[in-house]
Order: C-alpha cells, then sequence, then structure tokens
C-alpha cells in the first residue's frame, strides 16, 4: 500500500518542483538568446494591448485621459497625484520615483500624440516641450556635471541597475525588475525621438537660413561687384609692375571695355545684359593674373589711398559747381514764365482804358478790412497766393490783395488779375516805378543797389571767387526785395497788413491774424531756433562791435514771408528810420551780407511777437525732410530755398500742395506751353 501512494507522490513533487524550473528556464533562454529581435518584440508586446478595436497605452503606472491633459504652471510633474505612484513608492526611492514619474508621463504624452487621442493638440505639443527639457538633461551627462549632479549619480546607478537585471534571475513576476526594463526601454524611445527631433529641426533651421540669407541678397550685388571689378582693374594698369607686361594690360583693357559695355546705364541686377555673367568672370580670371604679377600689398594700398583722394577731390568740385548751377537755375526765368508775361502784356495794351481798372477800388484804404502786401514779379507765383488764400477765407470780399510789381511785369500782372479775378476778393496791382518818394535821396539801400561796386559783385565774371554764392543774388539788386521796410509809406491809411512772400501757399482761414493782440510789438513772426544755424550768428557778422555790442549770437532767428504788421506801432516807433541807420552802418557789407532777413533781424530786434509755429511752415524749398504732419496743419507752407515749386528741379512730392491752385486750362498758361509738373 505504502508503496502504491509513495510513486503518485513522487510523480507529483516530481511535477510540482521541476515543472516550473523548465518552464522558466525556457522563458529565460528564449529572452537571453535573440536580445535584439525578442526582447524588442517583449517590450512591444508589453507596451500597448487591443481593446475593443483601440489601441492604449500599457505602462506600470496609471496614464491620465487626454482631455485632463494641460499647459504646465512652471513644474509639469506638480499635480500627479499620490495613489498614482502607490506601487512604485514601495520598491523605488524618492528619486527613482521621480524619473519614474517623469519618463511615464513623456510616453504617455508620446503615444497620445502618435494615436491621435488628443484632442488639444497645442496643450500636448507645449507640454511635450517642458518633458523634452527635461528628458535632454537626462540624457546628456556633459551639461549635467555642472548643473544637476543628482541626476548624473541616478543616471549611473540606472545603469548599474540595468547590468544587475540582466544578470539575475528573478521571477518574471518580479516587480523591479518590470519596472526597470520598462524605464530603461522607455528612455532608449525618447532618447532616439529627441535625437531625430534635434537632427530634423537642426536641418529646418539651416534651411531657414539658408532660404533668409537668398531673401536678403541685395538687387544690385552684381552691379557692385562689377563696378569694383573696374576699380581693381584701375589700380593694376597704374601699377610698374603690371605695365612692364604689355600682354597683360591688353587684356585688362579689353575686360575693362567689356565690363563698362555690359554696365552700362544699369543700377540693379534686373538691368544688366544676360553676358555680364560671363564679362564678371572673365575680368576676375584677369585680376588674379594681376594678382599674381603684384601681390605686394602695400603697394595697392598705396595706389588705392591716392585714388580715394583723388575722388574726394572731384567730389569737393563737383558738390562746388552743383551748388552754384542750382542756384543760376533758380534764379532762371523758365521759357515759359517768360512767355506768359509777353503775351498777357500784348493783350493789355489791346484794352481800352475802361477796361484796365479793377472792381471794388474803393476797398482798397478800409482799414476794416483784411489787408494783404504782395511784392513780386512772378506772375503765375503771385496767382497761386491769391488763389490759395481766397479759397480759404471764409468771407472772401473781405480780403484785400495789393500786389506791387516792377514796370516790366506791370501790365502783364494787372492782364492776368483782370482776366482771372478772385470771386468777391478785392486786388489791386501797383508799379514801384511809380513810388516817387521812394528815391535814393531817401532810401540808402537804394543808393547801394545803384552803385558800381554793387553791380560788379553781382555781375563779375569769375563765379567761383567768392565761397557765399547763395548771397550773390541778382534779385538783391531790385529794390523790391527791400519793399516791406516801407510799408507804412505804401500804405499810409492802413493800420495792419499781413506781408506774404510769392513763394507761399495758404491753406487755412487768415482772418485770425488781424484780430491778435501784438501786446506793443511791431511785428508778428514765427520763430525758427529750433536749430543752431538759425539764430542770430548765422546772420550777422559778431566779429564786428556794432554787432557784438547791441545783439545777442544766441538770439532766435525768426521768418520773412508771413508777417501780421502793425503799422501804427510801427510809425509810433519809427522803425524805417532805424532801419535805414543800420543800413548806412552797413558799408562795405561789413555787418552782413546783403539780403533782407539780417536787416529784418535787426531793425525789429526786440520788436518782435512770436505766433505759433502752425502758422508757418517752412523749408519746402529746401529741406525733403520737412514732417508731412507739419504741412497739414500750418496755416501758411513756404517753398523758401532754391526749389521753388514752379521749377523743375523742385522737390517732387511737395509740387501738389502748389500746383493744386494753377489752373493750366486757361488760356494764356496753354498758349506758353506751362504744364503741371511731375509730382509725388
Amino acid at each position: 500500500m505504502k508503496m502504491k501512494l509513495r510513486k503518485p507522490v513522487l510523480f507529483l513533487l516530481l511535477v510540482t518542483v521541476f515543472a516550473p524550473i523548465v518552464l522558466y528556464t525556457d522563458t529565460l533562454g528564449t529572452y537571453f538568446t535573440s536580445p535584439s529581435s525578442s526582447r524588442t518584440e517583449f517590450i512591444e508586446d508589453l507596451s500597448t494591448f487591443t481593446f475593443g478595436g483601440d489601441v492604449r497605452p500599457l505602462n506600470v503606472l496609471p496614464q491620465e485621459s487626454s482631455t485632463s491633459l494641460k499647459e504646465p504652471r512652471g513644474d509639469v510633474y506638480s499635480e500627479i497625484s499620490s495613489q498614482t505612484l502607490s506601487n512604485a513608492s514601495d520598491t523605488l526611492g524618492s528619486e527613482d520615483a521621480r524619473k519614474t514619474r517623469q519618463l511615464t508621463e513623456a510616453e504617455s504624452l508620446k503615444h497620445q500624440t502618435a494615436t491621435g487621442s488628443s484632442n488639444d493638440g497645442v496643450e500636448v505639443a507645449m507640454n511635450g516641450n517642458h518633458i523634452s527639457q527635461v528628458t535632454d538633461n537626462l540624457h546628456e551627462p556633459q551639461q549635467t556635471d555642472k548643473t544637476s549632479p543628482k541626476l548624473v549619480s541616478a543616471g549611473k546607478d540606472e545603469s548599474i541597475a540595468m547590468e544587475t537585471n540582466s544578470k539575475k534571475k528573478t521571477s518574471p513576476t518580479d516587480p523591479n525588475q518590470t519596472l526597470d526594463s520598462t524605464k530603461t526601454e522607455t528612455r532608449h524611445d525618447q532618447h532616439t525621438v529627441q535625437t531625430s527631433g534635434k537632427v530634423v529641426s537642426g536641418e529646418t533651421a539651416r534651411g531657414k537660413d539658408e532660404e533668409r540669407n537668398a531673401q536678403i541678397v541685395p538687387p544690385d550685388a552684381r552691379v557692385r561687384q562689377l563696378k569694383d571689378q573696374l576699380i581693381r582693374a584701375k589700380v593694376y594698369l597704374s601699377l610698374s609692375a603690371t605695365r612692364s607686361n604689355p600682354h597683360f594690360i591688353r587684356e585688362l583693357r579689353l575686360r575693362i571695355k567689356e565690363s563698362l559695355r555690359a554696365l552700362g546705364e544699369a543700377t540693379k541686377d534686373s538691368d544688366l545684359s544676360r553676358s555680364a555673367n560671363e564679362k564678371l568672370k572673365a575680368m576676375e580670371q584677369t585680376l588674379a593674373k594681376g594678382k599674381q604679377i603684384q601681390d605686394d600689398c602695400a603697394t595697392i594700398v598705396k595706389k588705392l589711398r591716392a585714388m580715394l583722394h583723388s575722388a574726394e577731390e572731384q567730389l569737393r568740385v563737383h558738390k562746388k559747381q552743383t551748388l552754384y548751377l542750382t542756384h543760376l537755375t533758380a534764379k532762371t526765368l523758365p521759357k515759359g514764365l517768360h512767355c506768359l508775361p509777353l503775351r498777357l502784356s500784348t493783350e493789355y495794351f489791346k484794352l481800352n482804358s475802361s477796361q484796365q481798372h479793377f472792381p471794388h477800388q474803393e476797398n482798397l484804404e478800409n482799414p476794416k478790412l483784411y489787408h494783404y502786401a504782395l511784392f513780386s514779379d512772378n506772375i503765375l507765383a503771385a496767382a497761386v497766393v491769391v488763389n490759395s488764400t481766397v479759397s480759404h477765407a471764409k468771407d472772401p470780399s473781405k480780403h484785400v490783395f495789393h500786389i506791387v510789381t516792377d514796370r516790366l511785369n506791370f501790365a502783364a500782372m494787372r492782364m492776368w488779375f483782370l482776366a482771372n479775378q478772385p470771386k468777391y476778393a478785392t486786388v489791386d496791382v501797383q508799379c514801384v516805378e511809380e513810388f516817387t518818394w521812394l528815391n535814393s535821396s531817401y532810401s540808402p539801400v537804394l543808393k547801394q543797389l545803384n552803385s558800381q561796386s554793387m553791380i560788379d559783385y553781382y555781375f563779375r565774371s569769375r563765379a567761383d571767387s567768392d565761397p557765399n554764392v547763395k548771397f550773390r543774388n541778382p534779385k538783391y539788386l531790385s529794390i523790391m526785395n527791400h519793399l516791406r521796410f516801407y510799408l507804412p509809406e505804401i500804405f499810409p491809411k492802413l493800420d495792419k497788413v499781413l506781408f506774404l512772400d510769392d513763394d507761399i501757399v495758404v491753406q487755412k482761414d487768415l482772418g485770425g491774424l488781424w484780430s491778435l493782440d501784438l501786446k506793443g510789438k511791431v511785428i508778428g513772426v514765427v520763430e525758427t531756433c529750433g536749430e543752431s544755424f538759425h539764430r542770430f550768428d548765422r546772420y550777422l557778422n559778431f566779429s564786428n562791435p556794432l554787432i557784438s555790442e547791441n545783439f545777442d549770437p544766441r538770439a532766435c532767428g525768426w521768418a520773412f514771408g508771413m508777417n501780421i504788421i502793425d503799422l501804427n506801432e510801427w510809425r509810433r516807433q519809427n522803425i524805417t528810420e532805424v532801419y535805414h541807420s543800420w543800413q548806412n552802418r552797413n558799408h562795405e557789407r561789413q555787418l552782413w551780407k546783403l539780403g533782407t532777413l539780417p536787416p529784418g533781424l535787426i531793425t525789429f530786434w526786440k520788436r518782435t511777437y512770436a505766433l505759433d509755429r502752425s502758422w508757418h511752415v517752412l523749408g519746402l524749398g529746401y529741406n525733403p525732410n520737412v514732417s508731412q504732419k507739419d504741412i497739414q496743419r500750418a496755416a501758411v507752407i513756404h517753398y523758401n530755398g532754391n526749389l521753388k515749386p514752379w521749377l523743375e528741379i523742385s522737390i517732387p512730392k511737395f509740387r501738389d500742395y502748389w500746383s493744386k491752385f494753377v489752373d493750366y486750362d486757361q488760356t494764356f498758361l496753354r498758349e506758353c506751353n506751362i504744364n503741371k509738373l511731375g509730382g509725388s
């Protein structure tokens, strides 16, 4: 009986003892025989499983749902619940638990992104950026050696643990082995993703840099290169070492001709001919030969310096010539403006005496109206001043224009305003030669203007003998330029008058100027001392004691061109005599050069009332940088300078402010072929 029981017991004992050993030995055999393939398959089998048709992640730790993923606030791992880590905390220390938590979340986010389970791609991407920063630190020991000793030691512990686990023979259900293997493979996958991401991002960055570099290539790169080659070629032509080689010199001259022909008048690469690239390459090869012949850098540098000095000297000469020609052009009457007064004068003398008078002559001496003083020999310019003023006037019937011109343009000026009378406003034209009281015995400036020395100063042949070319202006020989100092004599029955230059345009109603209280001052002006060159020392000779003892060199200058003048105060302070006294002292131009602003600064010293700058904006005749905002808010814009709006040399973007007040369809303008200049 006992023998019968012994055999089944031994059999069961063998089964229960050896069967697990055999089974476990087969499992270990399959695990160690093919580490590169079977182990990978094992990890892949563990990482995912199919349930209900969906591929879901399987990790040691529970997964968060895609809807719970939100952008981290500084630390992406601070809000994981303690229950999630309960199993891992039993077997791992705090450091291992923290890393496991980080890597598990990274694996979860990666898998959700791959399977499309996340509904908010922006939040996942933002979370992934923070996780990548952490995992980058784990996989870059050269950075963490200095910044995070804990991470380095943790990495060493992990590598030791991996080797130990690979050698130990433990149960397949051992949580330590499962967790370590999962963690190791997860880290490996993360490292692979990061490495490929860095490569892709690096390639993308390089591609963007190349595109950016391609976009910023200047449109005249080849033009500049051709010009540089020509400069280098001229250097080699002048060097003694290369001049002794006739074959090279012939070739170089041929290349220069070809390059000049290919360059032509091109200012950008698109203007170049198709053969420009070939010429450029051929020239470069020839220059390389020259470099072999003459490789002394010191000699080449010396020659380049000499060429630079010569170019600077030529530039100085050209600038001086340009300045003189600009002044000459500004004072030269265009053909159309020369034709216009001739045509108008012919028509004026065809009129009978009754047709040669202006209406509303009773308004000329009415002190209650708004009176303008305009002294000009330019018919078209005077027309713009009147038209622009009337078009912006609230009540044009109150505005009276007193125009004074010379005998040459008197008939033409009257004919123009007879044919183009401004609506409701009053116009009168006078001839300066009819002012019998204005003679050399009364006016010292008129005596000076008639002197032979003054005529020689303006009309001597050598234009470059005086550096102050702009002061050598023939208009200063005309008494009309100085009529502004005789306003009380011209308008004996008026109380106030607004003086206007003929190169201004009115943009707003000017009626408010007559109601201004000048507080006992004679003249209302807009000061121009915002910049240093608009102060008294710019216009007056402070080396002369008469000037230095009476005036402040840093005092603000101001602008003639739009000035409200109290004629009663003028008469009371006897301003005309003040002007005459200073003109008598300015013998041989010792105090100031000829002009009207310097004597105006002296005559009205401490007698000016400062107007708001918006009344008068200057600079449109020389400064292209006048603010558009200042122009729009200005009551009067002034084209002071040489670039007058009726000339072709005017500043294009400022032309329309002036030309819109000219009727180019007018018969006389069409007959003289006066057309609108191109605007901005």
